[in-house]
């Protein structure tokens, strides 16, 4: 399935306005969004199947696509859209051949050899970061910065979608590095008016290359 959204919003219901987290996502997707990821670790199971139901519906409404975090068979389940792995999750291929070739597989990767792992098993896309200083992802240590972004983003022939402390004052910045698309959390979802912030990160993209366009090696081998 192509990749066909730049913006990339993680959920964390701890940051939405009173814990709400579907208000605060529909509030994004008004705004323009349409791509959610559904990470909500600390949920049982059937707690994150229910919330998972609800996101659903949610997202279908809009025409958005919703990709849950590790859980295959909660994405299976509720008819998601794909999955997203992290680096101890099950390979690429592995979630592929569960969910069927038309599921998106995206995966989290933090530098150039994590990132080569996604493309070689075969995800659609990956985000790569913490780009930026963010606590959400200070456990994976100082960011990358943007010299590592932009020589992932030319290693690679997959979309990559910058993640950690991007917002719509560095996205130019980001994306003038390669970015295909950029992945958030506390922007949108931390905002008093998250369709407000939504809709200046959509803005962002008003004269970047089409969405259709791949980035990376396969963009400069389609341009010879």
């Amino acid at each position: 399935m192509a990749v066909d959204f730049r913006v990339y919003l993680i959920t964390d219901r701890r940051q939405a306005p009173g814990g709400d987290i579907l208000q605060a996502v529909a509030g994004a997707l008004e705004g323009g969004l349409r791509a959610v990821q559904l990470r909500e670790k600390d949920l049982t199971g059937k707690e994150l199947f229910r919330l998972a139901e609800r996101m659903r519906d949610l997202t279908a409404s809009y025409g958005a696509r919703l990709l849950v975090n590790d859980r295959v068979d909660v994405a299976r389940a509720v008819g998601a859209d794909g999955v997203h792995l992290g680096v101890s999750s099950m390979p690429a291929s592995v979630a592929r051949t569960v969910l069927g070739e038309g599921a998106l597989v995206g995966c989290s990767t933090h530098n150039a050899r994590e990132l080569s792992e996604a493309a070689t098993q075969g995800a659609d896309f990956a985000t790569f970061g913490p780009v930026y200083p963010t606590p959400s992802k200070a456990a994976y240590g100082p960011p990358v910065g943007l010299p590592a972004l932009a020589e992932a983003c030319r290693r690679t022939a997959i979309p990559v979608f910058a993640l950690g402390g991007v917002s719509a004052k560095n996205a130019g910045e980001v994306l003038g590095a390669g970015a295909f698309g950029i992945a958030l959390i506390s922007y949108v979802l931390a905002a008093e008016d998250p369709r407000g912030a939504a809709t200046k990160l959509m803005a962002c993209f008003a004269n970047a290359r089409p969405a259709g366009q791949a980035s990376g090696k396969a963009a400069k081998e389609g341009e010879a």
